[in-house]
């Protein structure tokens, strides 16, 4: 019997024990064996779509969480500007027009 068949489909947070240690994963549920659950992830890296698959088995699980979708309103709503961030740009726009555009940083020392 599939016990977690309910969240086939769904945006999913899971922690699962590996060794010692609790291991955290999201993703979509896509299966639910009755031994094993599956998670899958798709990611997009340098233009190129893959996928990650995870198989958990049930005895491994510690926690199994559904993540709620963001309000919509929230996600259209800028990000409220930090004072640092209006200094910065502040200070952008007063620099002459022949100024360099890209900002060099210090390298750090090389180690060993």
């Amino acid at each position: 019997m599939a016990s977690y068949s309910h969240f086939l489909g769904r945006k999913v947070t899971v922690q699962y024990r590996a060794g010692d240690i609790l291991v955290p994963a999201s993703g979509t549920f896509v299966a639910d064996s009755g031994r094993s659950i599956f998670l899958e992830q798709h990611i997009e890296q340098r233009g190129k779509r893959s996928y990650f698959r995870w198989e958990i088995p049930y005895g491994y699980l510690h926690c199994l969480e559904e993540v709620s979708e963001p309000q919509s309103d929230a996600a259209a709503a800028p990000a409220p500007e930090l004072p640092e961030r209006r200094a910065a740009a502040a200070a952008a726009a007063q620099a002459p027009s022949d100024a360099p555009s890209i900002l060099r940083l210090p390298q750090r020392p090389k180690t060993a």
